[in-house]
């Protein structure tokens, strides 16, 4: 791999072509967390309208979740084969036909069909976000680069929120009012169509800017494909530091295209058990029983709270803004300090918030403390650095397969926790809840302590040798 005659681009115009890239690719996390947070709002109103029975209206929310296995079942090995950008441009074009299909749908048939659309969106964007982003950051920031994608889910979680809100009270401001048939139809009598349909636009500014996005150079490489790999390199690095770069990815690019039968040898066995058990313990610490059940559980606790919108959107700005101390301190503290301190104060938050249920101190301000506190320590820690970490310890030739494995323990962990937090509730009580979220949370900061190497500043070929050797 020779750099003689390629020219060196400027650091700034290096800096503002990674800064583009990571918005493009991100894009794809704020359509993941719009998607799944949407159908809070839309829930109620298609209930109505097509008369949905309990189990009718099961399908309509747990339909997407199937879409997600379906797009982690296949995008791991077809990003591993194909490339890291067409599968991206393939998450975009399902969230387009999604957005369009749920805010068009003529039945209920339909609708959920557009639903299974955006599941599939989701899981591809899931696995293949993350995954490109680690392969085009450079070591020194590529922690905070990846922790960008956990950031849009939150923005998108928030997005969704809020425009859920900002729509219903259009929709009851204009109530006796006329905006034109078509608009009357979208935002007045049946606003959930507006509400799903709005995913429209991240969706058309994701799949245009990937056209303007360049394939992962490692991926390149790895295929054989040096001298293009080189140039978008380059691009990024801006400095002869592209030189040392190369040099580690050399090691490796020569190697064949990996199997699942790699990922299962020995030398595996570590890194494919990280990244199994921080996707795991990420949805059993608790954070989708506080998401989706939060309001609900405050509301039993005696907490009066006028409007449940209001306070799905303070959670949801609690877990955006939080998630900034990821992405400030990931490449400076480590993976590991973050992980180990995030997991101890939400053991800890969760643990109190347990104790106010069983005390029965929960019409207090102690019981929102303790929440928002989970939510904090979730938000810069066990939340986001489950994709930095399993984006970066895999090699580049397994890459995808390990990521669709990884992801698929989450939305299988994802789905067991939807159903077991409501029998949790209904049988166990809050307290006891809480209390299992929390012990969850203290057997990963034990699994982190013990397993997890930091990785801070290291070239992804130097992290695949931790391992190795």
């Amino acid at each position: 791999m020779n750099l003689k005659n390629e020219p060196l681009a400027p650091p700034s115009q290096s800096k503002l072509f990674l800064i583009a890239i990571t918005i493009v690719a991100t894009l794809g996390g704020l359509l993941f967390g719009f998607d799944m947070a949407v159908i809070s709002g839309v829930l109620p109103f298609v209930k109505q309208q097509f008369s949905l029975s309990p189990a009718a209206e099961g399908w309509f929310v747990s339909s997407a979740l199937v879409g997600c296995i379906i797009g982690v079942a296949f995008a791991g090995e077809l990003s591993d084969r194909f490339g890291r950008k067409k599968m991206l441009m393939l998450s975009a074009m399902l969230f387009l036909c999604s957005a369009i299909g749920t805010a068009a749908a003529a039945d209920y048939t339909l609708l959920i069909l557009a639903r299974m659309l955006g599941g599939m969106g989701v899981g591809v964007a899931s696995i293949v976000a993350p995954l490109y982003i680690s392969e085009i950051a450079p070591a020194s920031i590529r922690g905070r680069l990846v922790t960008f994608y956990q950031l849009a889910i939150t923005a998108g979680i928030l997005i969704a929120y809020l425009t859920n809100a900002g729509l219903l009270n259009l929709s009851l401001t204009y109530h006796h009012q006329s905006l034109g048939s078509l608009l009357d139809y979208i935002l007045i009598k049946e606003v959930w169509r507006a509400m799903l349909g709005l995913g429209f636009v991240p969706s058309l500014l994701f799949l245009t800017g990937l056209w303007f996005v360049p394939e992962s150079p490692r991926w390149l490489i790895q295929q054989g494909k040096e001298q293009e790999g080189i140039k978008i390199l380059i691009r990024i690095n801006g400095t002869a530091s592209t030189n040392e770069e190369l040099h580690l990815i050399s090691k490796t690019s020569g190697q064949e295209s990996g199997s699942y039968k790699d990922l299962f040898a020995k030398e595996m066995r570590r890194p494919l058990l990280i990244g199994l058990l921080l996707p795991l313990f990420s949805q059993f610490s608790g954070i989708n029983a506080i998401i989706y059940y939060g309001p609900r559980i405050l509301n039993d606790a005696g907490i009066n709270i006028s409007n449940a919108l209001l306070s799905q959107v303070i959670f949801g700005l609690a877990n955006f803004l939080f998630t900034l101390i990821a992405v400030w301190k990931v490449d400076k503290m480590g993976r590991r300090p973050l992980y180990i301190i995030g997991s101890i104060g939400a053991t800890i938050a969760l643990f109190f918030t347990g104790w106010c249920f069983y005390s029965g101190a929960t019409n207090n301000m102690g019981l929102v403390i303790s929440i928002i506190l989970f939510l904090a320590c979730f938000a810069f820690s066990i939340g986001p650095l489950k994709f930095v970490i399993a984006a970066e310890i895999f090699p580049t030739r397994i890459r995808g397969r390990a990521m669709g494995l990884s992801i698929m323990v989450m939305w299988i962990a994802d789905t067991i926790v939807g159903q077991l937090t409501p029998v949790l509730l209904g049988s166990a009580g809050p307290a006891l809840t809480f209390c299992f979220f929390a012990s969850c949370c203290l057997i990963s900061f034990f699994v982190v302590f013990k397993m997890v190497p930091e990785t801070k500043g290291k070239s992804l070929e130097e992290v695949q040798d931790i391992f190795v050797h």
